[in-house]
């Protein structure tokens, strides 16, 4: 379904250069679009392709169109954020074209009696929902997702297949949960019960019952396969509008803050408390009882074993460098405590010479 420009910006907000009136129906790359399509500038490197694009329209921003020497043609909408614009008709286009789900229980899916299922819910094939559970207005629980006991589910919250929540948790309004996850699960909890030394070492891991839950606030976003374990005693909390990509494990008693993002293969340990505004980077780790403040970026694979109470950029990885150098970075590395000695032996010396010196000029 085609949508005028002058639609899009009496919704969206910015405005218009060009002819209002033409219709685009869908988004593209700008060297790909056609004119039935939008596109958008969000970085300098693709400014050449502005002026040879055929997009419908683009998006982009005062400072750039001022950039743009050929507008013969052309039709833009001016807004201050051209990317977030761009998410936003893009979340609308796609509204206009997903069919709308019919509520209903499938016949295949399991409602326990004592559950409240609100009328507008979609409830798909293989779903359990078990006794205590409150499912909210015009929820979609695709196929094969379990809803434990007790769990609470806000309005317009969305599991895709074969997510569990596990008893106990509340997913607040607007989240929006990828196959696979797993929201409650028992922390990591176990007390050593050991006597002896070596061989004679004798007993066992004590399990720490998770009693806690998870409490998850509104409009966060949960990747494929990510697990956020419940509590040991307190709740697990990620409050609003976090997102979490792929492949994440938060760990017990964790609290992440408001707006914060976190990338793929990131680990949490347990009790970590997580600023807000803040970016955590792919395969970063991150030891537990520690503190991050608000607007902190941990960069890739970084590990972070105490916490970082200002805010700022942090990094511990190594980058990436041609195998040759790594070799020679990492035969120096294995000789600095003989490179150490050296110095101190060199050290030691000039600074005897330097004291006959004195004694000599004396």
């Amino acid at each position: 379904m085609a949508i005028t420009l002058d639609e899009l910006v009496k919704r969206f907000g910015g405005e218009v250069a060009g002819n209002g009136a033409h219709r685009v129906g869908s988004l593209a790359p700008l060297d790909k679009a056609d004119s039935t399509q939008l596109a958008f500038l969000a970085n300098q490197k693709y400014l050449p392709q502005v002026e040879t694009t055929q997009a419908g329209a683009v998006l982009i921003s005062h400072a750039d169109l001022e950039k743009v020497t050929n507008r013969a043609g052309s039709n833009f909408i001016v807004t201050p954020n051209p990317y977030a614009y761009f998410a936003r008709v893009a979340q609308a286009f796609i509204d206009l074209a997903t069919p709308k789900a019919v509520p209903g229980v499938h016949p295949s899916a399991y409602v326990d009696p004592a559950a409240q299922v609100a009328a507008s819910a979609v409830i798909g094939p293989h779903v359990t929902v078990e006794a205590g559970a409150v499912i909210g207005e015009r929820v979609k629980l695709d196929a094969g997702v379990t809803v434990g006991q007790r769990v609470t589910l806000g309005d317009d919250v969305h599991l895709y297949p074969h997510v569990t929540v596990y008893h106990g948790c509340t997913l607040g309004a607007r989240v929006i949960v990828h196959a696979g996850a797993v929201i409650g699960a028992d922390g990591f909890g176990f007390a050593p019960d050991f006597t002896g030394e070596g061989e004679a070492r004798t007993g066992n891991w004590v399990k720490i019952p998770q009693v806690g839950a998870v409490k998850i606030a509104a409009d966060v976003e949960i990747g494929a396969n990510t697990t956020i374990d419940r509590g040991a005693m307190a709740d697990t909390v990620i409050e609003e509008c976090v997102k979490i990509d792929n492949l994440v494990q938060i760990g017990h008693n964790c609290r992440i803050g408001a707006y914060t993002v976190i990338a793929g293969c990131a680990g949490i340990a347990g009790s970590t408390n997580i600023g807000r505004h803040c970016m955590i980077g792919g395969a970063v780790g991150i030891a537990g009882h520690v503190t991050l403040a608000d607007y902190v970026i941990v960069t890739a694979q970084s590990g972070v074993s105490k916490s970082l109470l200002k805010p700022g950029m942090y990094t511990s990885a190594f980058p990436a460098v041609p195998h040759a150098d790594w070799n020679k970075s990492a035969a120096i590395m294995r000789n600095l405590d003989k490179m150490r000695e050296r110095i101190k032996a060199l050290e030691s010396a000039l600074a005897g010479a330097g004291k006959q010196g004195d004694e000599r000029g004396a």
